[in-house]
């Protein structure tokens, strides 16, 4: 089993409850950590043998585009499309970060964490 860590992918969406937030948008931050096998691409130095994190970047980019008023929600639909896509991940674990949200305080960030293995 080994590990493969998007760190830090940064979005500009427009998530939130609020009227606003719909319509001006604020910035995110996506970390994600899925386990596979990577004995086989460890021998052979193959991407097809691996799972490929251009393709894990491209859901996290697509699906963060696509509004919600949570951030839980973004965040499962980012799980099933990864483990619906991609057979080779056994489990998922995901951190949606909205930096500076509006929440009337000093707050660097708000962070969900979820996890889900096949």
């Amino acid at each position: 089993m080994g590990t493969i860590i998007l760190q830090n992918i940064r979005t500009y969406s427009y998530h939130g409850c609020l009227i606003e937030e719909g319509k001006i948008g604020s910035d995110y931050k996506v970390d994600l950590e899925i386990k596979t096998n990577l004995k086989k691409s460890s021998k052979t130095d193959e991407l097809h043998d691996t799972v490929d994190y251009v393709d894990l970047n491209k859901i996290i980019v697509e699906e963060m585009a696509i509004r919600a008023k949570l951030l839980e929600h973004v965040a499962q639909r980012i799980i099933e499309r990864i483990l619906r896509e991609i057979p080779a991940v056994l489990k998922v674990k995901i951190g949606v970060s909205k930096l500076n949200p509006p929440i009337g305080g000093d707050v660097e960030a708000v962070t969900i964490v979820m996890k889900q293995k096949r």
